[in-house]
């Protein structure tokens, strides 16, 4: 299975960024993986999909909630180990 990795920087942490991007996969459907607050005070993904379905996704991580104020996501293709069945938040 083919997955991308995501960090998404800026104002992320704090104000429901990983419950948003809950919402936003199980609105686009098909996509599995997980999303963790780093020390750092960035947010990483690591999502799996359809190419159409993961750039729809990392669309809606340039623009999170609300109260969110994204400066950069990075994007990258990675191998993982695992293998997710559903899209969930990682502690």
């Amino acid at each position: 299975m083919k997955y991308k990795r995501i960090i998404i920087s800026g104002r992320v942490q704090g104000v429901g960024f990983r419950e948003f991007l809950i919402k936003e996969a199980s609105i686009i459907g098909g996509l599995v993986g997980y999303a963790k607050n780093l020390k750092n005070g960035n947010i990483e993904v690591i999502v799996s999909g359809t190419d159409d379905k993961i750039k729809k996704f990392v669309e809606r991580c340039k623009r999170g909630p609300l109260l969110a104020a994204v400066k950069s996501v990075d994007v990258e293709d990675v191998d993982i180990d695992e293998t997710y069945d559903s899209f969930f938040v990682r502690l």
